[in-house]
């Protein structure tokens, strides 16, 4: 799917370089087809990082997609120049009375706080309300899975005994979901959070089911059954030293932190990671933008 991005974006040079098909506008607009148009709220501290990441999924499969970025209005990123922000993002207020196709809420480093702890939750809790009568469908990763949970449907995280990172296997438990089509049975995906939510309450719950799962680290994969909102606890858009990058910076920051489980070769920080994931991260991108986005997403919203 060839992403619409702004020429100057960061990110562009990247994804050319992998030969992800981006377009800008001149070449969009002489299509003759009705884009889909999707809205990713970066609340990720490195938002540069997370661009890339998640325009190198997005850009994945045949239709054209507009991709819009928003930031708090409540909260201002320290971690990114205020010039990259002021060029590419947008507000809440600025597009509140629009409609959009998809959305993704990405995660963020507050997971150790109350929700109603964090500066930007009330706005956060707006923005959620809003996907329900704005958004197709909205994608909710990590912390933000862990938001949606509890804004959506009263299910609260509780603190890990020590954090959950590392590569690790997961099996469908629903085999004939859609959003899951070509996987495989058991598949691996990245985690990397101090917190967790019970599978129990999810599994009791009757606006939910859960999709995939692994026995170490818990529900993986959760969905609305209208489709609305799904909810990944891990993170499938991760590069191969993602997780390596995370351990560098907290052994440095001096936190007793454990290597990243079935991650480096013989559990050595000093040998390359191997990608295990790539493939189902790619597949789950199409997935969702085609089945719980592009087939039931209105051709005009009016």
């Amino acid at each position: 799917m060839p992403i619409n991005i702004p020429k100057l974006l960061p990110a562009r040079e990247i994804l050319e370089q992998e030969n992800i098909f981006v377009m800008d506008v001149e070449r969009a607009t002489s299509q003759d087809i009705r884009p889909l148009n999707i809205l990713i709220l970066n609340l990720m501290p490195e938002k540069e990082k997370a661009e890339t990441q998640l325009l190198r999924l997005l850009g994945n499969s045949p239709l054209q997609v507009n991709v819009k970025f928003l930031k708090t209005d409540s909260y201002e990123s320290t971690n990114t120049s205020k010039q990259h922000l002021e060029q590419f993002y947008t507000t809440f207020s600025e597009v509140k009375n629009q409609k959009f196709d998809g959305m993704i809420i990405t995660g963020a480093p507050v997971e150790l706080l109350e929700f109603e702890q964090v500066k930007y939750w009330e706005e956060l809790k707006e923005i959620m309300d809003w996907t329900n009568t704005n958004v197709t469908s909205t994608l909710h990763i990590c912390w933000g899975a862990q938001a949606a949970l509890f804004y959506h449907y009263d299910i609260g995280k509780f603190e890990l005994a020590r954090k959950c990172s590392g590569i690790y296997a997961h099996q469908i438990l629903e085999q004939h979901e859609i959003l899951l089509r070509g996987f495989d049975d058991h598949f691996y995906a990245p985690h990397s959070r101090y917190t967790d939510v019970s599978i129990g309450d999810i599994f009791a719950h009757p606006k939910l089911k859960v999709l995939a799962a692994s026995e170490e680290a818990g529900a993986l994969l959760i969905a609305s059954n209208d489709r609305k909102h799904v909810m990944i606890t891990g993170h499938l858009e991760y590069e191969s030293d993602s997780l390596a990058q995370e351990y560098s910076r907290d052994i440095n920051k001096g936190l007793e932190i454990h290597i990243p489980e079935n991650y480096f070769p013989n559990n050595d920080p000093s040998q390359p990671p191997i990608n295990r994931w790539r493939a189902h991260g790619h597949l789950f991108f199409s997935n969702w933008l085609n089945y719980y986005v592009y087939q039931v997403t209105p051709f005009n919203w009016d």
